[in-house]
């Protein structure tokens, strides 16, 4: 029996536009990649992406006489505490943020959680634990815990660049809590036997991580050499085109306020450039992205045919397909905001 890896794309979290208080960051998600073989083929993927789901089906085919065994590895992107901790996590679980989840052969997958916690490049993951203190550098879970330490254990964790205190007044006199800035490090892993000269089916499933910010903010041109230029970094990682913009600029309230479109934006990154490291082409690649409600605007780059096939969905396909190498499918929804009804009384 022949041995083999199969790896998820690597989660990096994904650099958004530097904005005020007001914007979330996302975490880019990805999906498998499949470390080069020549008996085992990838025959086709089925990508599906919308802020309420991420979906990829694979289809892989063993050439072999005999099977192969594979462990399978998803990594999820690093995660790193701040004192103005402004990233958007999927859901409430700290064992599994995305809802993670995976069959083979319609048979739910049984996965390890391998958890890690690392400071200044150091590994502290056993210090966390015999405190009593969650290994995720966010929540209330981790707050209250990190408060409950005796002041020589968090002056212990200050001098492991572990926290920082936060001193502050809430209305009640000054007082301090410690924020966690470590950076946490997590991966499932499982194995998987591809049986000799069969096709299997991986479907693999989670919640994407989504930023945004609660205005339309790039038609503004820069303000000064140091200001950012928004519509050409959309331009570049969106692929917004002069159309977009013009039904943008139609619809603002106050044509001299480039922030009064009535959407308010999400960002979604899917991580597929890794998928350059396979042993040869997708043999068939389709694409699925939703934009969530029919109101809402969406831009993507896409190098082919894009079909509307409903309400609020597009798709592409594409045959002996590689993931281009370098530009990651990024996606901006245009959330479209309803007037809101004038006071009364």
């Amino acid at each position: 029996m022949k041995s083999l890896l199969i790896a998820a794309f690597a989660l990096a979290a994904a650099a958004a536009p530097s904005l005020a208080n007001d914007t979330m960051s996302q975490l880019g998600t990805g999906g498998l990649v499949f470390i080069t073989t020549t008996d085992v083929s990838m025959d086709s993927e089925d990508l599906s992406v919308g802020p309420d789901q991420v979906k990829v089906v694979y289809e892989f085919t063993n050439h072999a006489k005999d099977d192969q065994t594979a462990l399978v590895a998803f990594p999820l992107p690093d995660i790193t505490g701040d004192g103005d901790f402004m990233v958007s996590i999927p859901t409430e679980d700290p064992t599994n943020i995305f809802g993670f989840a995976t069959t083979f052969d319609g048979r739910p997958v049984e996965s390890t959680l391998h958890q890690y916690a690392f400071a200044v490049g150091v590994d502290q993951t056993e210090l966390l634990k015999s405190l009593d203190v969650p290994l995720a550098p966010f929540g209330e879970a981790t707050t209250k815990a990190l408060n409950a330490l005796t002041p020589e254990q968090q002056q212990n964790l200050v001098h492991f660049g572990m926290v920082i205190p936060m001193t502050y007044d809430a209305g009640n006199g000054e007082q301090t809590d410690y924020t966690p800035i470590w950076t946490l490090r997590s991966t499932y892993t499982w194995e998987a036997t591809f049986k000799a000269g069969e096709t299997a089916e991986v479907v693999h499933s989670y919640k994407p991580s989504v930023g945004g910010t609660v205005a339309t903010i790039f038609l503004s041109p820069p303000l000064d050499a140091t200001d950012e230029d928004r519509p050409k970094i959309y331009k570049d990682k969106y692929c917004v085109d002069d159309g977009l913009v013009k039904t943008l600029k139609k619809q603002l309230k106050d044509p001299a306020d480039p922030y009064s479109a009535p959407y308010t934006e999400s960002w979604i990154s899917y991580i597929w450039s890794t998928g350059a490291n396979w042993g040869g082409p997708i043999g068939k690649f389709h694409l699925t992205v939703d934009k969530g409600d029919p109101k809402n605007l969406v831009s993507f780059c896409w190098d082919g045919k894009v079909t509307k096939t409903g309400p609020t969905t597009f798709e592409m396909d594409a045959t002996d397909w590689y993931p281009p190498y370098g530009h990651e499918l990024e996606i901006l929804i245009l959330n479209h905001q309803d007037p809101q009804p004038d006071n009364v009384g």
